[in-house]
């Protein structure tokens, strides 16, 4: 059974109601805030953006009931959904609101609705790219918007560190990397200008594995992404397995301009070191810098396999001050943490 929860505080509901009528969560948080669920069974959730009104759209991985966008609203006031519907005919992750439109992705278009501040026209869909590339493998297309007319589009690389033979342990990445050319970044687009082709993209980061999580920083006027890193560094036996199981770091990075570069798939952050090292299929022994001492480091690191989900900068004024124009990233976990 899949739940939606909102932090009491958020300011999504009325905090009164929600005190009053809606059942916990049971998520550990901070003194002075609570979790509450206000929605459940909605199906595989992927990204979700809050409109100022407090409805909720929620990008579905997986059609439920035919739709593939949810919008959660509470007409009454009482701090629950009494209201559910449903539009959009595919699956994908992004989605967003801004400056009269509401955007969302599949895995190979990006797409924009007229919104008039409450309601979705969702008979004006526009498309603003198409043909993206989808491999399966990492085919999710997180979106970001920034404050210029660019919308931001990850591409993620179908492979684990760029081998001929995926996730074979031993055999060299290939080098140059061919995947490099078309995946394996995040793209630049123009809001503003329909029916772009994947070709009209400008490459603005490169080197990153595969980015669920990805916002614009209002602050500092630039992208952060959240990188989901490579599996298997266990399998080299470079590092003992207490180091390894945490290895590499799941990275936070800002792109601060066009053509940064990160270093998958020849180099990964090791944050016990402090430092992006080779990777063994390119000829690392755990230590070894060489060509990624030319990479961008990240700004912030956490421990391996939490695989990063979402990101977004808090823009409001209920929480308290240290909280403001901080980052909030939600993780699902990994699927194959080993040993």
């Amino acid at each position: 059974m899949k739940k939606i929860s909102t932090l009491l505080l958020a300011g999504c509901f009325s905090a009164a109601a929600l005190a009053q009528t809606a059942k916990d969560a049971n998520i550990t948080l901070p003194n002075g805030f609570r979790s509450s669920v206000v929605a459940k069974d909605l199906g595989r959730a992927r990204h979700l953006v809050v409109n100022s009104n407090g409805d909720v759209y929620i990008k579905l991985e997986r059609l439920k009931n035919g739709k593939g966008i949810i919008r959660l609203s509470d007409k009454n006031g009482d701090g629950r959904i009494d209201d559910t519907t449903g539009f959009a005919n595919y699956i994908g992750t992004g989605i967003a609101i801004k400056n009269g439109y509401l955007y969302a992705s599949s895995n190979s278009e990006v797409y924009r609705y007229k919104f008039n501040g409450t309601n979705v026209d969702t008979a004006s869909r526009e498309t603003i790219v198409t043909g993206l590339v989808d491999r399966r493998t990492h085919a999710s297309k997180s979106i970001a918007l920034d404050n210029a007319g660019n919308i931001y589009v990850n591409i993620g690389a179908p492979s684990n560190v760029c081998q001929e033979k995926d996730r074979a342990t031993g055999e060299p990445g290939q080098d140059p990397c061919p995947l490099l050319e078309t995946t394996g970044g995040i793209w630049q687009f123009k809001v503003d200008k329909l029916n772009q082709s994947y070709a009209d993209g400008v490459r603005y980061a490169t080197g990153l594995r595969n980015v669920v999580g990805l916002d614009w920083n209002n602050t500092t006027n630039t992208l952060f992404a959240m990188q989901h890193g490579r599996d298997g560094l266990q399998d080299y036996k470079i590092f003992p397995d207490s180091v390894a199981v945490e290895l590499p770091a799941e990275v936070m990075v800002e792109v601060t301009k066009a053509g940064d570069d990160f270093g998958w798939p020849y180099c990964f952050y090791n944050q016990f070191e402090g430092k992006n090292v080779l990777n063994p299929e390119y000829g690392g022994d755990g230590k070894s810098i060489g060509r990624c001492a030319n990479v961008k480091a990240p700004v912030v690191a956490f421990p391996g396999h939490l695989a990063p989900n979402a990101l977004l900068f808090y823009t409001g004024n209920q929480f308290p001050e240290k909280y403001r124009n901080g980052a909030f990233v939600a993780f699902h976990g990994s699927w194959n943490r080993a040993p």
